[in-house]
């Protein structure tokens, strides 16, 4: 009985990691986009790069809320190729596609609105003027984008995790030269500055939408599964249902980009260094919460298409084996930025003021890496079993009214004590993931015990 337990587990664990591993090198090749954009803005000039700065902070939440209602696809998707319903799976996925396509057109309003809400922002004419034409470009292609999005997680849906990865480093060497072209005016194309990013970056979401909607349609392995063969109706039911399933994790995920902002903001009062070695403790945070987010995209796929094979108990046990895998590296990359909190800082600064008063709030961002890992797995987990909207008020009372008031008051007042500034803010960032992990934990259980009360 032990011997079938851990074999079970570390045959759960292998299928993790082969689900993971691709997804990690995925998210890194799109962090990697915005830092060449930033980079290679940069270098043409201090407006461009912070235009693109300010644009990037613009368009990143409507992306990311878009791809948040995409997330809904996978456990969707993989519930129904776990029961062998494959003749629902293209209705059901169409449905999907249809419910972006819908959301994304609806950006298009924005457009309208771009300059006139630059305008309410104290800014430099120049620098309002390449942000708006930045902002614009993205926001033209965001229907591929969203487009692009439907096709991934249709694939990942599936367990096909390479080709996200393949065709994500694929888009990174098309926004390099694509970004050279257009930021400089070389090869025949107009020299636009930083907004020629925002052009390059629409190529890049063009180019990748064709390439994942073309492995959906001809590749082999998704060929039963016949996502093309029939086109059906726009159906609002099913619409709705994908929207009921995907809106509570696009909230999610814009309640952390923007609690994140909000804290920048915070900051600004404080000055230039605090700010800077605010940004370089949430860089490196970033980088490393990759791969607890692999793994939890990992776990949503496995734990969906097990509750479709009604093996209820496997399913707890590959999110037990993704709990284990996210620790484990959870330690090894809290002790890398423990050991390195004096070195990381000098690869973004050579600032002596901001160097200091990196290093201890990447100690916090260390702490910070353990609830953050359970946290994400836990509500990818709850994606899985298909109890969004749990995780979206769980994440919203965690992140807003727990973390960011506890890291306000430390931060800003001496209420409990002299005011720690940003470090503040970072103690509140613990408090607030490590209720968020503490409370996705006890939902977890809960949805465990009613599916085995089901089974």
């Amino acid at each position: 009985m032990l011997h079938n337990q851990v074999s079970s587990f570390s045959v759960e664990l292998r299928r993790l990691y082969s689900l993971a591993w691709p997804l990690l090198i995925a998210q890194l090749t799109q962090m990697l986009m915005g830092v060449a954009d930033t980079i290679m803005a940069g270098r043409y000039s201090a407006d461009d790069m912070a235009a693109v700065a300010i644009g990037f902070s613009i368009t990143t939440p409507i992306l990311m809320f878009l791809q948040g209602i995409a997330l809904a696809i996978p456990p969707i998707v993989s519930r129904l190729v776990g029961q062998n319903a494959l003749h629902l799976v293209a209705n059901a996925a169409q449905q999907a596609f249809y419910t972006l396509i819908t959301f994304s057109l609806l950006v298009y309003v924005l457009l309208a609105f771009i300059e006139p809400l630059l305008l309410m922002v104290p800014m430099a004419q120049e620098l309002r003027t390449i942000t708006t034409e930045y902002v614009s470009y993205v926001l033209i292609a965001v229907p591929a984008f969203a487009l692009y999005q439907a096709a991934r997680n249709y694939c990942e849906a599936n367990s096909k995790t390479r080709p996200t990865m393949l065709i994500t480093l694929f888009g990174l060497l098309i926004n390099i030269p694509a970004n050279y072209a257009f930021i400089y005016g070389v090869w025949g194309f107009p020299e636009l500055g930083g907004a020629g990013c925002g052009i390059a970056t629409g190529i890049v979401f063009v180019m990748m939408m064709m390439a994942t909607l073309a492995y959906t349609a001809f590749s082999r392995s998704l060929k039963p599964l016949a996502l093309f063969a029939t086109f059906y109706r726009p159906d609002i039911r099913q619409m709705l249902g994908t929207l009921k399933l995907g809106l509570p994790i696009a909230l999610t995920i814009l309640f952390e980009v923007t609690l994140f902002s909000a804290v920048a903001l915070l900051l600004a009062p404080f000055g230039a260094v605090t700010v800077a070695a605010h940004q370089i403790a949430l860089n490196v945070s970033s980088l490393m919460f990759m791969f607890p987010l692999s793994i939890g995209m990992a776990v949503s796929i496995r734990i969906a298409f097990l509750i479709g094979q009604q093996r209820i108990a496997q399913a707890k046990l590959a999110l037990k084996s993704a709990l284990v895998l996210g620790l484990s590296i959870a330690l090894f990359t809290a002790s890398l930025t423990i050991f390195g909190r004096h070195l990381i800082p000098s690869w973004y600064t050579r600032d002596v003021a901001v160097l200091s008063y990196a290093a201890p709030l990447l100690l916090l961002a260390a702490m910070f890496q353990f609830s953050d890992a359970i946290q994400a797995i836990c509500a990818n987990a709850l994606r899985g079993y298909k109890d969004t909207t749990a995780m979206f008020l769980i994440t919203f009372v965690a992140y807003w009214l727990i973390g960011l008031p506890m890291g306000s008051v430390l931060a800003l007042t001496d209420w409990l004590g002299e005011p720690l500034r940003a470090q503040g803010f970072w103690i509140g960032f613990i408090i607030g993931l490590s209720a968020a992990a503490f409370m996705l934990g006890i939902r977890v259980r809960i949805i465990q015990r009613r599916f085995a009360l089901l089974s």
